[in-house]
């Protein structure tokens, strides 16, 4: 059930068949019977679930002016959890990540023996402390520091590269590392979609990465829709190259792509998608759902071939 995602690029292509018939099957959940806060991401890694929340103490005000801008308000106040979790939903360890106004820790990926963890104030344009976790002994070591609210990482071992991206995804990034981990060089470009808000990315191998979020949007009484969607994204291409919604939605009433998810297979094969909409104070409390993918099989595509009509179609 929480094995870990396999990174040969077979998941985003399979991502990029879906379409608005794919069907989502719940297959299992697991309710957290601990303080979960507000989650914000998550990995599986040697054979626990690892999970992300930020508990808001003070949340942030806007600014005069501000606008709707998610830049322009206070820095709040709060603390920064990584869950560690078993395989039953128990609670293994609570640590405490973040430094001073850095106290929200975002979307996390686990390739090769270390989970990346993003720790960002509570607004956009800010700045972000990066620690990396060893799975195994629970060691925390921060890394470095980023001049911009970082939303996701998603490590490329084989590469020496991280993968990331601002505050709703709108800049995404790509950093080389050294042995220690240190940036030596960082590329950026603009997110061209607008489809929804790359919450959390998996990294899939070669450049490509599978991204997942919301988008809220205004219905027709003025309140806010979840529009839930996975993106595959090919970072070296500087291309989407494929986008699917997700319409389905938590006991809170969230979709289910609000924040966590992990992509990974069943034992034959099926895709299961891992999320963690809901916040430990909603409805439900948290729990993490799995649904069983089901993609229906593609109907004959017709050819645009052009037909003559007996007696229509003669000489000029």
């Amino acid at each position: 059930m929480w094995s870990e995602p396999v990174r040969d690029g077979s998941l985003s292509a399979e991502v990029a068949t879906w379409t608005r018939r794919t069907r989502f099957e719940l297959v299992h959940r697991l309710p957290l019977r601990f303080a979960t806060n507000h989650p914000q991401g998550m990995a599986f890694a040697a054979g626990r679930i690892f999970l992300t929340t930020v508990e808001v103490l003070d949340p942030p005000r806007p600014l005069p002016d501000a606008d709707g801008d998610p830049a322009r308000r206070t820095p709040g106040r709060g603390r920064g959890h990584v869950l560690v979790i078993e395989p039953d939903g128990t609670l293994a360890a609570d640590l405490i990540v973040g430094d001073g106004d850095a106290y929200h820790p975002s979307g996390i990926d686990h390739a090769g023996s270390l989970l990346w963890v993003p720790v960002g104030e509570y607004r956009a344009d800010s700045r972000s402390v990066v620690y990396t976790l060893d799975p195994h002994s629970l060691e925390l070591t921060e890394r470095f520091e980023v001049d911009d609210h970082i939303t996701w990482l998603a490590p490329a071992p084989e590469s020496g590269t991280l993968y990331g991206a601002s505050w709703g995804s709108r800049r995404l990034y790509r950093w080389n590392l050294d042995a220690g981990a240190a940036v030596r060089e960082s590329e950026v470009w603009d997110n061209p979609s607008w489809h929804v808000d790359f919450q959390e990315a998996q990294y899939d191998g070669g450049s490509r990465l599978i991204c997942g979020g919301i988008a809220e949007l205004p219905d027709a009484e003025g309140a806010k829709y979840e529009l839930g969607g996975l993106t595959v994204l090919d970072f070296s291409a500087r291309r989407i190259e494929a986008e699917v919604p997700v319409p389905v939605f938590s006991a809170a009433g969230h979709s289910v792509l609000r924040n966590p998810f992990v992509l990974t297979r069943d034992s034959d094969g099926t895709p299961l998608l891992h999320v963690a909409p809901d916040d430990g104070d909603e409805v439900a409390g948290t729990e993490i759902l799995t649904y069983r993918v089901v993609n229906s099989v593609a109907p004959r595509r017709p050819s645009g071939a052009l037909h003559e009509i007996a007696g229509t179609m003669g000489p000029a």
